[in-house]
């Protein structure tokens, strides 16, 4: 169900490898790097988590929950719990493709992973950002979903997208940001989890103890919140 939409597989895979093409040709984000895909794979790949396990859950959640889908679903043999289970399923099932897609582009563009390329450590760690990252994403996809109606949710769910894009430090460093917006942004996932990635699968060192904590932190609360609020019609 969720590859039939043409506009869930344009946000999940689309723009993630538009961008990245396209910024890593067209030298004109201020990146820091002399080549500046090997900061935006890291970046594009945190994009990649935020697209799918907030954007595009929370969007489809929310129309499915207007047009009563959840309320009928919930009441079939399938259930609650593994109705909920089949979309995180879903998620990580698409995340795995868009990883894998990403990956090989940042490859064949020229990219370079740093340390990690040869550690597994690096690369298990990143792989732990991200878990964490969708979680956290989910929860906020989840709560906006189950609170608020259809129009108004897609409408919060894309502003969302773009600020977290802008202020995630995914395609711009955070230290590019004026010191006001950037002390905000570090209290968010987004740049909590692309800080992370950029520093594990591309600078090759150890993901920060900020970073862990802030996913940590949203992975238990946005899930929390959502569980507590979320209305199936």
């Amino acid at each position: 169900m969720l590859f039939t939409n043409g506009e869930t597989v344009f946000l999940t895979l689309g723009i993630p490898v538009a961008f990245l093409w396209f910024f890593s040709a067209v030298h004109v984000l201020p990146t820091g790097t002399t080549k500046p895909v090997d900061f935006l794979v890291p970046g594009v790949l945190a994009l990649a988590v935020l697209s799918t396990a907030m954007t595009a859950l929370g969007i489809g959640t929310g129309f499915e929950r207007g047009y009563g889908v959840l309320k009928r679903l919930g009441a079939t043999p399938l259930g609650r719990p593994r109705l909920l289970g089949a979309k995180i399923i879903s998620i990580i099932a698409v995340e795995l493709i868009q990883a894998g897609v990403l990956v090989a582009a940042g490859y064949a563009l020229g990219w370079d992973p740093g340390g990690a390329g040869g550690s597994g450590a690096l690369v298990g760690s990143a792989v732990g950002a991200m878990v964490l990252g969708t979680v956290a994403f989910g929860g906020v996809g989840l709560l906006l979903a189950g609170t608020l109606a259809p129009l108004v949710n897609l409408a919060v769910v894309n502003a969302l997208f773009v600020i977290l894009l802008l202020l995630g430090g995914m395609l711009i460093p955070l230290g590019k940001l004026p010191t006001g917006l950037a002390d905000l942004a570090k209290v968010l996932p987004a740049a909590a989890l692309a800080d992370a990635l950029h520093t594990s699968l591309g600078r090759g060192a150890a993901i920060g103890v900020h970073d862990w904590i802030v996913l940590a932190v949203w992975a238990v609360a946005a899930p929390a919140m959502a569980g507590a609020t979320f209305r199936w019609e």
